[in-house]
């Protein structure tokens, strides 16, 4: 599997996220007792077994699961809406035909399944069959990704955590941790683009004011890794700024420093 996009990399998350957690409710719950037979064979030592145990077995293992659940993730994403791949809270909101395609039918049923997910390669189905995920006629693939996807469009739809509004409200620094350092307010969208920024659609006017808490230190990094527009349009969360490889490389360095004795 090749790596997605650096723009789809937010809402992969999302979506695998969604999906593992239906994956670990299903191979969780309790199976149910099989009936009584009246007569019935054991297998021998020298009998193989059969693919539903090694199955069950190997998504027993956590290495196994993890490498089943990205898979499937990774697959299913492959194969939805482009515009559904990179749209973020503020565009899907706003955005009347989209709206009107996804977040007016929820929540999904196996019927729609197919209308979103038209390229869904076969083999996603085969896998699912084959660990027991599904089974066919209770509950055949396209029933098990109806609630993933309506879980993944909800999230679309659901508003950013709100920033800490006030310093008692801080933990520590909202980026490294350290909660021992004096802590300064950082404007997520900043106050130099604020009227750009609602003129031309970025944020609304409720939401430039969101702050998240800071040291000194990350206060300054973060100012020197984008440019006042660059943090408005694509860094104007934690959550954004964190999903940088090069604001976590900051971050656990920064993180492990200590104040020198005196």
């Amino acid at each position: 599997m090749t790596s997605l996009p650096e723009d789809q990399q937010r809402n992969y998350e999302i979506f695998r996220d969604c999906l593992s957690t239906a994956l670990i409710e299903k191979i969780s719950r309790p199976e149910p007792k099989p009936k009584r037979r009246s007569k019935s064979k054991k297998r021998t030592s020298s009998s193989p077994a059969s693919t539903q145990d090694t199955a069950d077995t190997d998504l027993n293992n956590a290495d196994d699961l993890v490498d089943f659940v990205d898979y499937i993730a990774t697959e299913t994403f492959r194969a939805l809406p482009k515009e559904l791949k990179t749209v973020d809270y503020h565009e899907y909101t706003k955005d009347a035909t989209l709206q009107a395609r996804f977040a007016h039918r929820l929540p999904l049923t196996g019927a729609d399944t197919p209308t979103i997910l038209p390229t869904l390669d076969p083999a996603i189905a085969d896998s699912l069959s084959t660990y027991s995920i599904t089974s066919e006629p209770t509950q055949g693939p396209d029933e098990f990704l109806a609630p993933i996807l309506t879980a993944f469009l909800s999230s679309l739809g659901t508003p950013p955590r709100a920033p800490r509004a006030t310093l008692l409200d801080a933990d520590g620094c909202e980026l490294c941790g350290r909660d021992w350092v004096p802590l300064s307010y950082h404007h997520l969208i900043p106050r130099f683009v604020h009227d750009k920024a609602v003129k031309r659609g970025w944020h609304r006017a409720e939401d430039l004011e969101n702050v998240a808490w800071l040291c000194g230190a990350c206060h300054r990094f973060v100012h020197r890794f984008a440019g006042h527009e660059e943090l408005a349009r694509r860094y104007y969360t934690v959550e954004l700024l964190m999903g940088e490889e090069g604001v976590r490389r900051w971050v656990d360095w920064v993180g492990r420093l200590r104040w020198k004795g005196r």
